[in-house]
């Protein structure tokens, strides 16, 4: 049997498909877009949950939150439910050394049996980008496992806020807010939007530096061509309408593959690709197949033949943040349509409230659209937000005429069948995967759950304690393990 690939596992945060090779033309990314020319680009990727530890947890069990329980951020206590099978413990076993260099942010830590968690202190302040080291311990990890098959994951802190203009001299040529625009979903136009668009921009030039780094480690060290390089990010960029929500803005994000002899170069793959297809894509790879109970498929079919059968339709979900930010909606889209459904339309948008900083809870997240920047906006754009803020039981968009989703349609006559159709293979959808969010019990069940949980830490100014164990774990988990028969 040939030597098994190394593994090198790239997640950024909080970025969308802001990359050169994505064909935007605001930003350089040169060392992203030679990474995508040497392979697969997957042009219509997407999470399963815009913000950080459930996508991670997604890529890291090929399942989706409501059936892996990370539903919500660790930092929270939100956690995975016991005994699901995560990529490190898959691959250790095979005879590989496993290392993360960066935040974890899923839980229990130690389900996760890395050799080497390098999450010092310097490396995971929000405040501080050092890629020069992060490409040390890059090397000295490689070196260190000699002849055996390595997985080197590694968690960029870039793009997540602050939007860091430069760190460590990097990016050379810092963008200022004249030369770009801002992102296409985000609908308004002001110089304070532009100034943290520029950053964010700035933000993806310095994780294109980092990338071009490891990519150098591999070659120093011999291990470029027999490594499976694969990049993507936890979910979308943190501006209204992005993270956090079920619009393409926070669920639409860059998924590279490369690896020389395997995946052809300068492919670019239409097919609707998602982060629960990385672990089954890795351990295909390795020569171990699809583990039966995930949720992904493996993508090296797909990356050398599009005709391969393939989803027709990606589904992703909202649960929680942390409980003041919990309000459940799903989403379904095929090649045109798209469905989003909120099962607690009788309340504001807590996601909303805090980018508008309108927001009791926490105080405004600094990229967010305030409220006068959105009346001094066109009518649609202000309809939009107007939906944003308060919405509907159901949302409807044909992104053929409107990809940045701001005309709703789903009180139009026209798309009733559109509708009808969208939310009958979003119901299938969740009795196939064990989505208990579609019964009403279990819904006012959990809605209590955190009312209860906001009422008695986060009202006050607090959060729910370390090692705090989530009621819903007792009524979500064994439903969940049941149907995935782990």
């Amino acid at each position: 049997m040939s030597k098994r690939p190394n593994i090198l596992l790239i997640v950024s945060e909080d970025n969308g498909q802001h990359l050169g090779c994505y064909g935007d033309q605001n930003v350089r990314t040169p060392h992203l877009d030679s990474l995508a020319a040497g392979g697969a680009r997957f042009a219509n990727a997407y999470c399963t949950q815009a913000v950080c530890s459930p996508g991670r947890a997604s890529i890291l069990t090929g399942l989706y939150p409501h059936q892996n329980g990370q539903i919500g951020l660790s930092t929270h206590e939100y956690a995975m439910y016991g005994n699901i099978p995560n990529l490190p413990g898959l691959l250790k076993p095979l005879g590989y050394r496993a290392a993360l260099l960066g935040k974890l942010h899923v839980k229990p830590f130690d389900a996760f049996p890395w050799d080497l968690w390098w999450n010092d202190n310097r490396f995971i302040s929000f405040g501080q980008r050092d890629v020069h080291t992060t490409a040390e311990m890059a090397h000295g990890f490689i070196a260190d496992t000699g002849d055996a098959p390595f997985l080197l994951m590694v968690a960029a802190r870039d793009c997540h806020l602050p939007f860091l203009r430069q760190s460590h001299g990097v990016p050379e040529h810092p963008l200022s807010a004249d030369d770009v625009v801002p992102l296409p979903f985000v609908g308004v136009d002001t110089l304070r939007v532009r100034e943290h668009t520029a950053d964010y921009y700035n933000c993806m030039q310095r994780l294109d530096v980092m990338v071009g780094l490891l990519m150098e480690a591999l070659r120093t060290h011999g291990k470029d061509d027999n490594t499976l390089v694969i990049f993507t990010t936890d979910h979308g960029a943190q501006f209204s309408r992005g993270k956090c929500s079920c619009y393409e803005g926070g669920l639409r994000i860059p998924m590279i593959a490369r690896w020389p002899g395997r995946i052809p170069e300068g492919r670019v793959v239409d097919a609707f690709v998602s982060q629960i297809d990385v672990l089954p894509t890795i351990m295909s790879a390795v020569g171990e197949g699809v583990p039966s109970h995930v949720a992904g498929a493996s993508l090296l079919p797909l990356a050398s033949d599009e005709s391969v059968p393939w989803r027709r339709r990606v589904y992703a979900e909202w649960t929680s943040c942390h409980s003041p930010i919990y309000y459940p909606q799903r989403s379904i889209r095929n090649e045109r349509h798209k469905l989003i459904v909120t099962y607690r339309s009788d309340r504001p948008n807590p996601c909303a409230q805090i980018n508008a900083g309108t927001a009791t809870f926490q105080k405004h997240v600094a990229p967010g659209t305030l409220p006068d920047e959105v009346l001094g906006a066109t009518e649609r754009v202000r309809r939009t937000y107007a939906i944003y803020n308060d919405p509907p039981p159901e949302e409807l968009y044909d992104l053929h005429e409107d990809p940045w989703e701001f005309n709703n349609l789903a009180d139009d006559p026209s798309y009733e069948d559109v509708r009808n159709k969208l939310r009958q293979e979003l119901v299938e959808w969740q009795t196939q995967t064990g989505d208990l969010v579609r019964d009403p019990s279990v819904l006012a069940r959990l809605n209590a759950e955190h009312d209860e949980i906001t009422q008695r830490y986060y009202s006050i100014g607090e959060r729910v304690p370390e090692g705090f164990v989530w009621p819903y774990w007792d009524y979500l988990g064994a439903e969940s393990v049941a149907q995935r028969n782990i």
